[in-house]
């Protein structure tokens, strides 16, 4: 199964096919979030219809309403599309697959029997409300419903609709492409298609566009869909200091942030003055969108998350690149976020990892040092300290790079990724020195 074509070769995603297959029939409403334009609809209706076909569902037992066809708008109103289902789903002998696509088109009314009747749009503080979450919530009853939804804005994308559910849905995120659909789809050559993907990233429509095609809808893409919807959904009037807030993180990739750092950089530069506040509500806005993840520190000896300081890492290498019109395009720090995104995709438990010694200054004086690593990523029993390094053949890089890891007296695998197509190896110290494509490809699997 596939969501995208090229000279008849398909960009496999059967990680998140496996995830439907495994959840269908269970009783809950499976609501497929993620950025908008990484193949959830297609993920749904296309790869997955054909799975249930394949396994001998009929047609006629798959529901598709694509709240978007503007054939499909009276299904907006929320009681419409309850009573569009039921009717499709009435046979109840028979088990049915539905899909609504662009969920969250569907209007938040107030409820009739406490309006007079009347269908009326809710405000933002009217009570007694029906939305799209209702619906979700009251079809997921019908026992022989396997319910399935999607939606592509930051209205359903927040973080706080999903909280609306709770323990009464299945949540699937969606990620790009990941680098290994990537290079199974290129069939190229390793160190070819790592370069492009970290400069263009994995969003499916980028990828199957020529290098100049997926920089001008990268750029279109962020400006007018993601930070459109952020200023629509938190009802934003002034975009400027939200843009140069993504500016500086896209620069800054790899970097520990706090709010204090990021508005003394906005009084440098911009010579504008914004609260602390703002910032982390800003940060909090492009995180609730899925365009940003954050990191937190970890302390390695103390065992437990500390500090307000923060890394920050974009979705999609090519997302963060084209915010800054593809300058700037430090590897090192664009292959540490491409790491992180690949240990997220497979399911590991990422911070960065810090912890402190003490040592002596050139007065003899006992001194605090702290020091990092860059990730410490855990799943199940797989514990990894992990060093990102673009180049590692100087002998003072690698002195750099290993020192942390000889302060650390612990049982955790110490790896060094190097931006290079090497086997897995170890050093004199016995830490694991692996290429980058061997790593994501292989080792984290």
């Amino acid at each position: 199964m596939c969501v995208h074509t090229k000279k008849a070769i398909m960009i496999q995603r059967n990680k998140y096919l496996s995830k439907l297959i495994k959840n269908m029939n269970n009783g809950f409403p499976k609501v497929i979030t993620g950025i908008r334009r990484c193949g959830k609809s297609y993920l749904l209706k296309r790869i997955f219809a054909g799975y249930l076909i394949e396994s001998g569902i009929s047609k006629d037992q798959i529901i598709i309403l694509e709240l978007d066809d503007i054939n499909n708008a009276k299904y907006r109103d929320p009681l419409e599309l309850t009573k569009f289902i039921n009717s499709k789903t009435a046979n109840e002998k028979v088990q049915y697959y539905v899909f609504i696509d662009e969920i969250q088109l569907v209007n938040t009314i107030i409820n009739p029997v406490f309006n007079n009747g009347k269908i009326e749009v809710a405000k933002n503080n009217s009570e007694n409300t029906i939305s799209f979450v209702d619906v979700v919530l009251g079809l997921s009853r019908k026992d022989n419903v396997d319910l399935y939804v999607t939606g592509s804005n930051s209205k359903l994308l927040s973080k706080d609709v999903i909280t609306e559910f709770r323990d009464k849905a299945i949540n699937i995120s969606i990620w790009p492409i990941s680098f290994e659909e990537f290079h199974n789809y290129k069939n190229g050559y390793l160190t070819e298609d790592l370069t492009e993907y970290l400069q263009f990233g994995g969003m499916p429509l980028a990828v199957l566009k020529n290098e100049e095609e997926r920089k001008e809808y990268l750029k279109s893409l962020y400006k007018t869909t993601y930070f459109k919807d952020i200023l629509e959904y938190n009802k934003l009037n002034k975009s400027e200091s939200l843009e140069e807030l993504t500016k500086i993180l896209s620069y800054s990739v790899g970097s520990l942030l706090n709010s204090e750092k990021i508005a003394n950089t906005f009084k440098s530069v911009k010579k504008d003055a914004i609260s602390k506040d703002t910032i982390n509500q800003y940060i909090n806005y492009f995180i609730d969108a899925f365009i940003i993840e954050e990191a937190q520190r970890y302390d390695l000896r103390g065992k437990k998350v500390i500090g307000a300081l923060k890394k920050y890492f974009f979705i999609d290498c090519g997302l963060r690149n084209a915010i800054i019109n593809f300058s700037s395009l430090d590897f090192g720090s664009l292959l540490e976020n491409l790491i992180f995104n690949e240990l997220i995709y497979n399911d590991y438990t990422v911070n960065v990892g810090t912890f402190d010694s003490f040592g002596k200054n050139k007065d003899n004086k006992t001194i605090r040092k702290t020091n990092e690593v860059d990730f410490y990523a855990v799943k199940g029993n797989r514990h990894y300290y992990i060093q990102i390094c673009n180049d590692l053949d100087s002998q003072k890089t690698y002195e750099r790079e290993i020192k942390p890891y000889l302060s650390l007296n612990d049982q955790v695998q110490k790896i060094i990724v190097v931006n290079k197509t090497i086997p897995e190896t170890r050093d004199k110290n016995g830490f694991t020195v692996i290429g980058v494509a061997d790593f994501l490809l292989r080792f984290i699997k």
